[in-house]
């Protein structure tokens, strides 16, 4: 019975491993959203400052290429758009993550204090 639990156990630990992994990416990747996030929002920022006259130019490969500031304001717009819908995925997905962690959690000290008390009858008949 013993090794049953302990095999049960095992393969709970396994899974609860694998849930930090995945929160651990998750982390990462909306930590990397976020430092995009600050930075669109600061050329958002700098474009606002500019007037109509102003040039500005796009990096593309290495060549800088004229842009319509309307264009640019229009691009830099859509592109936090979608890095704030990401960081809100993500969030969503650490929340599911971590609910996932708390019950695998709850199951993993259940079986421990079954082992440990499987452990102990196995002892006491010893």
């Amino acid at each position: 019975m013993a090794e049953t639990i302990q095999k049960k156990l095992q393969t709970e630990l396994e899974q609860y491993q694998q849930i930090q992994k995945d929160l651990s990416k998750t982390m990462s990747a909306r930590q990397k959203l976020e430092a995009q996030l600050t930075e669109n929002n600061i050329v958002k920022e700098e474009l606002d400052l500019l007037e109509a006259e102003n040039m500005v130019y796009k990096l593309i490969g290495p060549v800088l290429v004229k842009q319509d500031l309307e264009e640019a304001k229009s691009t830099v717009a859509k592109r936090l758009e979608y890095i704030t819908g990401e960081i809100k995925r993500y969030e969503s997905q650490m929340k599911e993550l971590e609910r996932k962690s708390d019950q695998r959690r709850e199951v993993l000290a259940a079986l421990q204090q079954e082992f440990q008390k499987s452990q102990n009858k196995t002892a006491v008949k010893i």
